[in-house]
C-alpha cells in the first residue's frame, strides 16, 4: 500500500513536470514508430551497409549522428555488431554461425536472439578477427560501453521529461524494438521462412509482404543481401522495398552518402 502510493506520488510528480503528458494516444504511438524507425535507419545505413559490408559512404557528420543516436537507443558498440554480423556471414547457418535458427531453432533466435548476440559479442576472438575497419575512438572504448547502458538511461530521462510517466511504455518499446526485430526476426524468420530470389548456399528468405520491409527498413528482404552483400540497394524485384536505400538515395542527393564500388564477394 505505502509502495503504491509513492509510486503514485512520483508518476503524479513526473506528468506535472512534464513537458506533453497529455498528448493524445495516437501521437504516442506515432512518436514511438518514428523512433524506432530512425533507430532502424541508422541500423541498416550505419551498422550495416557502411560499417560492416562497406556498401555506402557516410559522410562523418552524418555517421557520427547515427552512431550517437544508437548510444541511446541501444547501447552497442559498433566494434561488436559489426563482428557478430560479419561473423555470421563467414559461417552462415553452420555450426559457428553466431544465432542460425537452422542451429539453434526459430523460436530460440526469435525470442532469445539478443542472448545469442552478446554471447558472441563477448567472445573476444570473434570481435578481434572480425571486428577490423571499425572506429576504435574514445566514444567508442568509454562512452559507448552496453554495460553502462549511459545510453539508454539519457533517452528514459529525456522521455519522462518530455511525455511524463507515458515516456516509460514508449522507452520499452524503443528498447524492446531492435533486440526483437535485428536479433529475433531478421536473424531467425530471415532464415526460416519466405521467398528465395537466388539459390545462395545458405538458407536465407525474404520475408513476404511489404510490411516487413517497411518495419525493418528493407532488412527483410535478407536472400537478396546474402546474394550480394556489399550491395547499397537490398531490393531487386519488381514490387520489392527497400525504404533505406530511399533515404542513402536522399543523403546522396544531398552530397552526405556515396556508394563504394559493388562486388559479389563477401565481408
Amino acid at each position: 500500500m505505502h509502495i503504491s502510493a509513492s509510486l503514485s506520488a512520483a508518476g503524479a510528480w513526473v506528468d506535472a513536470h512534464a513537458l506533453w503528458p497529455s498528448l493524445p494516444g495516437w501521437a504516442y504511438v506515432l512518436l514511438t514508430l518514428l523512433d524506432t524507425h530512425i533507430t532502424t535507419t541508422c541500423v541498416t545505413l550505419f551498422l550495416h551497409r557502411c560499417q560492416t559490408h562497406r556498401a555506402i559512404v557516410l559522410h562523418p557528420v552524418v555517421a557520427h549522428a547515427m552512431r550517437f543516436w544508437l548510444w541511446a537507443r541501444t547501447a552497442m558498440p559498433t566494434r561488436e555488431w559489426v563482428a557478430v554480423h560479419r561473423c555470421h556471414h563467414a559461417h552462415v547457418d553452420g555450426p559457428d554461425d553466431p544465432h542460425s535458427p537452422i542451429v539453434y531453432g526459430i523460436w530460440r533466435v526469435l525470442f532469445l536472439g539478443t542472448a545469442l548476440y552478446h554471447r558472441a559479442a563477448h567472445n573476444a576472438a570473434i570481435v578481434e578477427q572480425y571486428g577490423k575497419g571499425t572506429p576504435d575512438d574514445v566514444l567508442e572504448r568509454y562512452l559507448y560501453d552496453p554495460i553502462s547502458l549511459t545510453g539508454p538511461f539519457v533517452t528514459l530521462a529525456l522521455n519522462l521529461w518530455l511525455f511524463g510517466t507515458v515516456g516509460l511504455a514508449m522507452w520499452l518499446v524503443e528498447m524492446a524494438w531492435i533486440p526483437f526485430f535485428a536479433a529475433g526476426v531478421i536473424n531467425g524468420l530471415g532464415h526460416w521462412w519466405g521467398y528465395r530470389n537466388f539459390s545462395t548456399p545458405d538458407a536465407s528468405r525474404n520475408l513476404p509482404g511489404r510490411i516487413w520491409s517497411v518495419l525493418t527498413c528493407g532488412e527483410a528482404l535478407h536472400n537478396n543481401h546474402h546474394h550480394i552483400q556489399n550491395a547499397a540497394r537490398f531490393s531487386m524485384r519488381p514490387g520489392e522495398l527497400d525504404p533505406g536505400y530511399w533515404y542513402f538515395s536522399a543523403l546522396r542527393a544531398v552530397g552526405l552518402a556515396r556508394v563504394r564500388q559493388e562486388s559479389v564477394t563477401a565481408v
